[in-house]
């Protein structure tokens, strides 16, 4: 049986996390870890007293550590793995290449493993995957991420991740030199003016600060929106002359992501290194 513990335990996605740990019969909850829990006198959380240091990870002897809290306390919780020999699944979004590269590096030179991903829903991961496949058939793309008004980041990892493979897929076809209609012309025509700017009024050629998204790879723009009552959505809108395909995911709830979070928990002492994304452990 694999020794889990949870850092974040007392925020909703870390609370959730605990429940599905203890639900699996190949898993064992060992600690319940939270900077809120005070001086490790934070309650008790499915039958553990939540601690407010990560190093009541190695006290409580886990093997396995899952990572829901936020990007400042993540890196340093990820740190504290990679030196102490604890393999981690983190969940935890908003870190920067450098950051990124720097865990990656430690996890490679070190004896811990792990796996990070910016989505944890299965039907999330297969609706990258689905972008990806279609981009290159495509003359533009963009993306649309709906989540909840207390989410710090924006854009989501999701999102961030989605642009940039639909972006490098559509790279990669034109540099293979692939045959389709549209293939390889994604951002083509972003940033062109549109609508009442074909009738040549100047006035319409100017657009309010942020009204297009951000470029955030190559050719593909993302809109954020944050709004209370939501939980995570994403939509990729790929257009081409007379049509618009849409590729959308919803998570409704939170127990969505539970099933990849869990196949990664089990995954990960088998994964040398740092991987990203859940595509590897599902044969994608």
């Amino acid at each position: 049986m694999l020794r889990v513990g949870v850092l974040g335990a007392a925020g909703r996605m870390g609370r959730t996390a605990c429940a599905a740990v203890s639900a699996d019969p190949d898993l064992e909850l060992v600690a319940a870890i939270d900077p809120a829990a005070g001086a490790g006198h934070g309650g008790d959380l499915e039958g553990l007293v939540v601690a407010a240091d990560v190093s009541a990870l190695k006290e409580a002897g886990a093997e396995v550590a899952v990572d829901f809290t936020v990007a400042s306390a993540a890196l340093a919780n990820a740190t504290w793995c990679a030196a102490h020999g604890v393999h981690l699944v983190m969940g935890t979004t908003g870190l920067d290449e450098a950051a990124v590269a720097r865990l990656r590096q430690e996890f490679e030179e070190g004896e811990a493993n792990c796996v990070m991903a910016p989505n944890f829903a299965i039907g999330a991961v297969l609706m990258m995957r689905f972008a990806e496949l279609a981009a290159p058939w495509f003359d533009s793309a963009e993306i649309i991420e709906l989540h909840h008004d207390g989410k710090l980041d924006a854009p989501s990892g999701t999102a961030a991740l989605t642009a940039r493979r639909v972006s490098a897929a559509v790279e990669n076809a034109r540099l293979s030199g692939g045959s389709g209609g549209s293939r390889g012309h994604v951002g083509g025509h972003v940033g062109s003016p549109r609508g009442l700017a074909d009738s040549g009024d100047e006035l319409s050629l100017s657009e309010a600060p942020g009204t297009r998204g951000s470029e955030t790879a190559p050719g593909v723009r993302v809109h954020s929106v944050r709004l209370r009552g939501l939980v995570a959505h994403q939509e990729v809108l790929l257009g081409a002359a007379g049509q618009v395909l849409t590729i959308r995911h919803d998570s409704l709830d939170r127990a969505s992501f539970m099933p990849g979070v869990i196949l990664a928990v089990k995954k990960v002492p088998e994964l040398r290194g740092f991987t990203i994304g859940l595509e590897r452990l599902l044969g994608l």
